[in-house]
């Protein structure tokens, strides 16, 4: 079949869905592409929202804004409750969607390691909605502080505890680091900001884990300039609104703090086990779906799963990391081989092309590794800004995120730095 009634639909409008959307532009199909949101959200730079750096809107970009110029393809607003693979059907909450190929790109959530209580105490980072939460504790801490008169409960609203030590943990600690000790100099009365205390928890005996321990250093030396206190090897046993029960060892620590930040783990979307009872795939611990060579679920040469949902294990033997790089290029992998199949030509398998890692800790520091080289420091940070830029959708999210971030190197202010929602006010005893 290679006519234009061949119907894609895409659920996800994330990098994987959005990047096979986009290189389906011209090809002689029909597109659907399905999200509960109608937005695009960057979400390596969520952690700039959480601490008030950057607006939601400055990281968004709307997903008919960005396909508008392709004719094949519509976009819905809609949540995907059921997928009926025996009829090729999607099911909506609010009706259905017929498919020749489905390709599920629904990325990943909050994972609490078996304690799903914890998620009201101690806000992930996934989305637009936890990102102003975040931010929200964040600077909410600082106002309760500046009029609590008692010492100890001064001190608690004044402790921050993060938990996970990967990229977007140390992010978040360094950025915290900057906001107490740089953007807040100066703005209260009656507290310092610096005297905030920082703590980096992290389960593996060093940050970024995944990073040549020499990186790893060089990230732990920019933390502790930014005041941060870094605690590995200690896992979280016990989280209350006052206080985190820290366990090293066989020793328990009992902290007070007020504000703890979750970035220690993620679970696939919920599509997953959907996919799973459907069509009998197999899924890995962490809920990803486990795919074929090509990406395709196993018996479903017509389903495919792409980005945080899928566990591909084929190329290294281990699945591959949950990063937008891999999502993009598996998206553009998935798209080509539905247009190669449509001209009767075979594809190889997929194969990830790793062009490195980075991660940046506060103002002008970060670490990269290309693999053939590694490097930290101030080159490091300029590395990272624009790659960040660049892989912005929108060219006006580009232009003004550079404006912004040149306003903030230069004053270190922040000046999203909003309190949203309602602020209950610390109790009184």
């Amino acid at each position: 079949m290679t006519d234009a009634s061949r119907h894609v639909v895409i659920v996800g409008g994330g990098f994987g869905g959005l990047y096979a959307a986009k290189r389906l532009g011209h090809a002689p199909v029909r597109v659907t592409l399905i999200d509960r949101r109608n937005f695009h959200l960057f979400q390596p730079l969520l952690y700039q929202v959480a601490t008030g750096g950057l607006s939601p809107a400055n990281i968004a970009a709307p997903l008919r804004a960005v396909l508008k110029r392709q004719k094949n393809t519509e976009v819905f607003l809609g949540e995907v409750v059921d997928i009926d693979a025996a009829n090729r059907r999607v099911i909506l909450s609010d009706g259905s969607v017929l498919y020749d190929n489905l390709i599920v790109a629904t990325g990943s959530g909050h994972h609490y390691f078996g304690h799903p209580e914890w998620e009201e105490l101690a806000p992930s980072l996934k989305t637009v909605e936890d990102a102003t939460r975040i931010r929200h504790r964040i600077l909410f801490a600082f106002e309760a502080a500046e009029r609590e008169t008692n010492p100890q409960e001064r001190s608690a609203w004044l402790t921050f505890v993060v938990v996970g030590a990967g990229p977007t943990g140390v992010e978040l600690a360094g950025t915290l680091g900057e906001l107490a000790h740089h953007t807040l100099r100066d703005n209260f009365q009656h507290i310092n900001p610096a005297n905030a205390r920082i703590l980096l928890v992290e389960g593996t005996d060093r940050v970024l884990p995944t990073y040549p321990p020499k990186l790893s250093a060089r990230a732990s030396r920019a933390l502790a300039r930014l005041g941060v206190t870094v605690r590995t090897g200690t896992m979280v046993s016990a989280i209350a609104p006052d206080q985190v029960v820290l366990r090293s060892g066989d020793q328990m620590e009992q902290i007070r703090a007020r504000t703890v930040l979750w970035a220690a783990g993620v679970q696939a979307s919920r599509l997953g086990r959907v996919l799973t009872d459907r069509t009998g795939a197999a899924l890995d611990r962490a809920g990803r779906v486990v795919v074929q060579p090509d990406l395709t679920v196993p018996g479903h040469p017509e389903i495919f799963a792409i980005g945080d949902l899928a566990s591909f294990t084929h190329q290294t033997g281990q699945p591959l990391p949950g990063v937008a790089p891999v999502a993009m290029q598996q998206g553009r992998y998935v798209a080509d081989l539905i247009v190669s199949r449509l001209e009767g030509r075979t594809r190889a398998p997929f194969r990830y092309k790793d062009r490195g890692a980075m991660a940046t800790i506060g103002r002008s520091a970060a670490v990269v590794d290309l693999g053939w080289f590694r490097f930290s420091g101030f080159f490091a940070w300029l590395v990272w800004l624009f790659v960040h830029l660049m892989y912005l959708i929108a060219f006006g999210n580009r232009i003004l995120v550079l404006i912004q971030w040149a306003i903030n190197y230069f004053t270190r202010n922040r000046s999203a730095r909003l309190i949203t929602g309602e602020s209950p006010w610390p109790p009184r005893h």
